[in-house]
């Protein structure tokens, strides 16, 4: 078993998506890493041609690494919904277009899945999926994955979260992502359940590279 590498110091958080970046300050901040995002430095966003969120997460973090010399920090999450084969799974952004208009994949999705006459939660199981990746610009890198279960309701409830979050519901809870604080869904044991696919995929991540402060 290979040896992990502990994040120490400043770290890039390889996102342009200020929800993403919102979560992971947060679940960073007991670890007294000071993070800085991709956006606030200038730079650019690398094309995803991955066809795995693993894969996707490992471009993000492996050009922001190269372009500053220091260690960085991706994530690639989407949504899958089995009646729809998976999708939009690693397109979940793309879905929501240029202008990120999630009200309107979340109608798409609904329209796909009325179109097959999936009505009951029972046909409408879905899962997030969220990919972590840090790479150090010598080329090492670290990699966890993690997923949530739930389902998909109509309309949409909640203005908290981001994207998909006021569509699904996790199991064995009533509340939507939506309708959940910060706390709620992503917060870490004992404020949090760390209920998010996120936040499951950072607990392992955190057991690997990082040392509470």
């Amino acid at each position: 078993m290979r040896d992990h590498r502990k994040i120490t110091g400043r770290l890039v958080i390889a996102t342009h998506n200020s929800g993403k970046l919102a979560e992971m300050r947060e679940l960073l901040a007991p670890y007294g890493v000071e993070a800085v995002s991709a956006a606030e430095l200038g730079l650019g966003e690398p094309e995803e041609t991955g066809t795995t969120f693993q894969a996707n997460a490992r471009i993000k973090a492996v050009a922001a690494a190269n372009a500053t010399r220091l260690p960085a920090f991706a994530d690639d999450s989407g949504l899958a919904v089995d009646a729809l084969d998976g999708q939009p799974g690693i397109y979940s952004a793309r879905w929501a277009g240029e202008t990120k208009d999630f009200l309107a994949a979340m109608t798409k999705i609904e329209r796909l899945l009325q179109e097959r006459g999936a009505k009951d939660p029972a046909q409408r199981k879905a899962h997030f999926v969220s990919a972590l990746c840090v790479a150090w610009p010598d080329g090492h890198i670290e990699e966890v994955e993690a997923h949530v279960n739930g389902s998909l309701v109509w309309p949409p409830r909640g203005t908290a979260g981001f994207g998909y979050d006021p569509a699904f519901l996790p199991n064995g809870h009533g509340r939507t992502f939506g309708e959940m604080t910060s706390i709620e869904k992503h917060g870490l044991p004992p404020l949090g359940l760390g209920l998010s696919h996120r936040a499951k995929a950072f607990v392992q991540l955190a057991e690997m590279c990082l040392d509470p402060q």
